[in-house]
């Protein structure tokens, strides 16, 4: 199924990788986020995924290798977190979510622990506090680095070596500058790995305010200069020095990753293949990147998990067209012609 050509409009098997969105609630307000302009607050109401909703929409796959409990909205507000990642744990899966870690308390984080949860990943997009208090819209960075050396200690006094932490930069032309203190940042509160993502924006960078961050402007897709890769190179080897791994989002490093692939980079993508994402509401959508492509929320909709069978949903005429929008040469209406294809596997 990695080449091209071996791929078909029909999946011949349920996606072994799911993305599960806990909760759309959120105590951040993101400026490259759109649930902070309240794009889907028509079609999605506000909801924390309950223990029983939960069960129905993992019970219909029979295998899952991967599970990603995050999407639009902050997992660690739901309560029954802990519950979700054991019993995921209990079917074999490695689960992981990214967290903005207000909430991670020293009960949480243990709860956490003891769950067996695989990584915990914290996004900081900024290496101080004026810059994350501009790109995450709250005024949390001092407790948000003490809440997370608070938990690598104790786990390293304890002997564990789970959840894996890491750090996450969502890059921007507006940040970048500040990409190697953010190495520096997470090398001092116990992170073994620190991750650069490029901003994803709404389509063609339109959104609904007008201090957005999610715009084409402020973007490094296919913008990435002479002195921002240097840069990049300057990080991996700092990151290096201080004993921490740096990657990009995907299956690439970092410089890698804000490189344009071809004509058509969307035909790179496997995701409508082998995983899918379930929002808090049951709603199925091509992938994580897909809600913060368009505002258009409709067109991404694929069916509801929890109104009738996934593997219905699988095969259905939406899945079919997505499929075979990516494998054409113009996946329009899809968000794909907007994607970097590896920024979040």
């Amino acid at each position: 199924m990695r080449s091209l050509h071996a791929r078909t409009a029909i999946a011949p098997e349920l996606p072994r990788q799911v993305y599960i969105e806990v909760t759309n609630r959120c105590n951040s307000l993101c400026g490259s986020c759109p649930l902070t302009y309240d794009h889907f607050l028509p079609f999605e109401p506000k909801h924390h995924l309950s223990w029983e909703q939960f069960r129905q929409i993992v019970d219909q796959l029979p295998h899952i290798d991967r599970a990603v409990l995050h999407g639009i909205g902050e997992p660690l507000l739901n309560p029954a977190l802990p519950r979700f990642v054991a019993h995921l744990k209990e079917r074999g899966a490695h689960v992981l979510f990214n967290t903005n870690a207000v909430l991670l308390t020293e009960k949480r984080g243990d709860e956490l622990t003891a769950a067996g949860l695989d990584e915990l990943r914290v996004s900081m997009d900024g290496a101080d506090r004026a810059m994350y208090r501009k790109l995450r819209g709250i005024d949390k960075f001092e407790q948000i680095n003490a809440n997370v050396c608070a938990f690598t200690t104790r786990r390293k006094v304890r002997g564990e070596t789970m959840p894996k932490v890491s750090y996450w930069f969502v890059g921007m032309q507006e940040n970048l500058h500040q990409l190697p203190d953010f190495v520096r940042l997470a090398a001092s509160v116990g992170a073994t790995e620190a991750y650069l993502q490029r901003m994803t924006y709404f389509g063609d960078g339109e959104v609904l305010d007008q201090d957005a961050t999610a715009r084409a402007e402020n973007a490094l897709y296919a913008t990435l200069e002479d002195q921002q890769a240097a840069l990049v190179r300057e990080c991996e080897a700092l990151a290096a020095e201080l004993g921490l791994a740096f990657h990009a989002s995907g299956a690439t490093t970092p410089g890698e990753s804000m490189a344009v692939k071809g004509a058509h980079p969307w035909q790179g993508c496997y995701r409508p293949w082998s995983l899918t994402y379930i929002t808090a509401n049951g709603t199925v959508l091509p992938c994580c990147i897909a809600p913060f492509a368009t505002a258009e929320f409709p067109q991404i909709v694929l069916g509801n998990a929890l109104q009738q069978p996934l593997a219905e949903i699988w095969n259905g005429k939406p899945y079919i067209e997505l499929r075979q929008a990516v494998l054409g040469e113009s996946p329009a209406p899809w968000p794909c012609q907007h994607c970097g294809v590896r920024w979040s596997l």
